[in-house]
C-alpha cells in the first residue's frame, strides 16, 4: 500500500484493512497526545516546577523526559516529510 495514494480507495468509498488499522492508530494516538497535553497543562497550573523537581521520581521523570524527547523528535520529522511531500505534489 502507497500511503501517499489511496484515492482509489476514497473514490470506491472503502478502505483496506491496514488503511484501517492506520486510521484507528492515529485516532487513539491523537487522544492519548490530547490528554497528555491536558495532564501536564493541569501540573503546570497546579504546582510549580521546583515542587514537580522536588517530589518527582528522578528515574520516572528522567525516563518520562526521554520518551517525550523521541516522541517530539518523531513529530518533528513526520513534519518535515509532510512539508516535503506537499511540495512535491503536483
Amino acid at each position: 500500500m502507497n500511503p501517499k495514494d489511496s484515492s482509489h480507495n476514497i473514490a470506491e468509498g472503502s478502505l483496506s484493512m491496514e488503511e484501517i488499522r492506520i486510521v484507528s492508530d492515529l485516532r487513539i494516538m491523537h487522544g492519548k497526545v490530547d490528554e497528555l497535553h491536558r495532564m501536564v497543562t493541569t501540573l503546570k497550573e497546579r504546582h510549580d516546577e521546583a515542587a514537580i523537581i522536588k517530589y518527582a521520581d528522578q528515574p520516572v521523570l528522567t525516563s518520562d523526559i526521554q520518551k517525550v524527547d523521541e516522541i517530539y523528535l518523531w513529530f518533528v520529522k513526520l513534519k518535515e516529510e509532510s512539508v516535503e511531500w506537499r511540495r512535491s505534489e503536483p
